[in-house]
């Protein structure tokens, strides 16, 4: 069976545990803490006793989202990594524009680089220092996913070069992508266009759908072209309670979509308990969710599918 890549390297499916499919561990200060103060989380220590904490609850493998260019820290990754042996899957691709300076890299770089640059941090090494200037300093420590992000605008053109260039990637490296998706955008063009530069949709995972996307049935229109869904508006109350996100589970679940859902928290500064002392904390999931899923009436083995074996499939393309 395939392996995983981790930031300490290649990972069995059986290894992987638990799964939590999109976090945050590790951002530096820069635009996207100027867009939000939330959007920093650089203290080692900290992310680390984070990590111990999930691991002590029964968590096993995280993917943190940050991908390079962006204020991701690949070297606390691996820190954090060594330290609590927490698997941890990192990211090569791009977040949405506004959180990135004027004249970065990323504007000004053609597809072709730019795929090459993914390519690169998937199979030899992520770059390191490149929030504000690309340079070719290179750590050995590899990237799993290309994250992507729609946002409002659409597939402009430089939007569409990105995604172009992160779904090239993708193939060639053989992983999937994952994507964030803004709340008002278009993921049904975005999956077309994925699509047709041959991304199959079973290495597909369309993120933050349960609170961007509020009209279900494209949720289930999306699923049933072989998509995966990671929801993770959990613990989050200010877009709705943790009865609507299991609301959201059994609609598709009951659609028999069991086999396509994935689940997260998405944490940020604000939700983790070694910054913020009333934060959920990364093990929400084990502490809060689970429990209110089995109290709902969903299965065990709904449950290690959506916290294990379906993280195996899209990774993977292996059955389960």
């Amino acid at each position: 069976m395939k392996t995983i890549m981790t930031v300490q390297g290649p990972v069995c499916p059986e290894e992987l545990g638990f799964c939590q499919c999109h976090e945050h561990l590790a951002i530096s200060k820069g635009t996207s803490w100027e867009k939000s103060p939330v959007l920093l989380i650089d203290d080692l220590e900290k992310s680390t006793q984070e990590a111990a904490r999930l691991m002590k609850s029964g968590g096993g493998t995280v993917v943190d989202a940050q991908p390079g260019g962006c204020n991701r820290i690949e070297k606390n990754l691996l820190a954090i990594s060594k330290k609590t042996g927490l698997n941890i899957v990192a990211s090569t691709g791009f977040h949405k524009l506004c959180f990135y300076p004027e004249g970065h890299w990323l504007f000004t770089l053609s597809e072709d680089e730019l795929r090459g640059i993914f390519i690169h941090e998937l199979t030899a090494g992520m770059f390191s220092n490149i929030d504000t200037e690309f340079h070719s300093d290179c750590s050995s420590i590899r990237a799993g996913i290309v994250k992507m992000a729609l946002d409002t605008e659409g597939l402009t053109p430089i939007y569409r070069k990105l995604f172009a260039a992160g779904a090239e990637a993708a193939r060639a490296a053989d992983v999937p992508v994952m994507v964030h998706i803004e709340q008002g955008s278009d993921p049904i063009a975005l999956f077309h266009f994925l699509k047709e530069r041959r991304v199959p949709p079973k290495r597909m995972i369309f993120c933050h759908m349960d609170r961007a996307i509020p009209d279900l049935e494209i949720h289930k229109q999306l699923l049933a072209e072989g998509i995966f869904l990671e929801y993770d508006t959990i613990g989050r109350f200010k877009y709705h309670s943790d009865l609507r996100e299991i609301e959201i589970f059994q609609t598709m679940l009951s659609e028999g979509f069991g086999d396509q859902l994935l689940f997260s928290l998405d944490t940020t500064r604000a939700r983790l308990k070694s910054y913020e002392e009333q934060a959920i904390g990364l093990d929400y999931l084990f502490t809060s969710f689970l429990p209110l899923m089995r109290h709902c009436g969903i299965a065990e083995g709904q449950i290690e599918k959506i916290s294990h074996s379906n993280f195996v499939r899209v990774f993977t393309d292996d059955p389960v």
